[in-house]
């Protein structure tokens, strides 16, 4: 299955809406939430969208997202985005119940793309994608959401250093 969005437009048209709704917030988290959004209005044959920050520990923490309720914690190494939160690289899974250790949020969930939201070679958080047809996610797909997750860079030295004014 090829790149699709709902209406018209190309996935360059998406990444430049993304920057401009986020370009005047300095705040990660409703940047985050604004991206879920516009993904999920825009992607077709998805049933979730949404992102998970890395905590002290280690380990992810759901962050903002569109869909059914989610799982809350996961751990380093384990599903889809724990395994692309230790390998600090983008996961395509075509068929999500043939991935070791996969974790089903969502049983209808078939296909799972995640890519790291990184700076300066760390993983700050994860953006999940899931769609309830096998093999819906392509290399277009990957590089197109590789840019959406890229746009948030700037916002995660901003929102570090507010975090370590309160330490």
């Amino acid at each position: 299955m090829s790149f699709e969005l709902q209406g018209s437009g190309t996935y360059e048209d998406v990444v430049l809406q993304a920057k401009a709704l986020i370009e005047d917030e300095p705040e990660l988290v409703p940047n985050m939430a604004n991206l879920s959004a516009l993904l999920n209005l825009t992607l077709k044959n998805i049933n979730w969208v949404g992102f998970y920050m890395v905590q002290p520990d280690g380990n992810l923490l759901l962050g903002p997202f569109q869909g059914k309720p989610a799982c809350i914690r996961i751990k380093a190494g384990r599903g889809v985005c724990g395994t692309a939160l230790a390998e600090k690289k983008t996961l395509r899974v075509a068929d999500v119940h043939a991935f070791p250790g996969h974790i089903a949020c969502d049983s209808a969930s078939r296909a799972e793309i995640v890519v790291p939201v990184m700076k300066d070679g760390k993983v700050y958080a994860v953006l999940d994608v899931d769609s309830p047809f096998e093999d819906r996610f392509t290399a277009e797909d990957e590089t197109f959401l590789e840019k959406i997750a890229a746009e948030l860079k700037s916002y995660i030295s901003l929102q570090n250093q507010r975090e370590e004014a309160f330490l």
